[in-house]
């Protein structure tokens, strides 16, 4: 299983891109076999990283069916393999860390 932090951005359309972001997760709305949940900055999405490929092409194209010339994608990728990998997991993690203390 992976978890990918994505980021798709059209250039040229103006200062706001609120409505293109909006579109391309409406690629991710419309599937029920990966996880997924938006931030501030990136979406972050959980499951088979050859799914989340497609679905980024995906969410690219409909950014570029709005108009858009030119579009810039940013990918972070963890494929962890030693042990399931969950955004949960690694928030409890952090969490449990923050709560007794230690910084390592």
């Amino acid at each position: 299983m992976a978890m990918v932090a994505v980021s798709i951005s059209p250039s040229g359309v103006g200062a706001s891109v609120g409505a293109y972001v909006a579109e391309a997760l409406r690629v991710l709305k419309g599937q029920d076999d990966v996880r997924w949940e938006v931030g501030p900055m990136f979406t972050t999405v959980e499951g088979d990283l050859r799914r989340i490929f497609d679905l980024v092409l995906e969410m690219e194209e409909a950014v570029f069916a709005m108009g858009a010339d030119r579009v810039g994608t940013v990918l972070k990728i963890d494929d962890r393999r030693d042990q399931p990998l969950t955004m949960e997991g690694k928030l409890d993690r952090v969490q449990r860390l923050l709560a007794e203390g230690d910084d390592r």
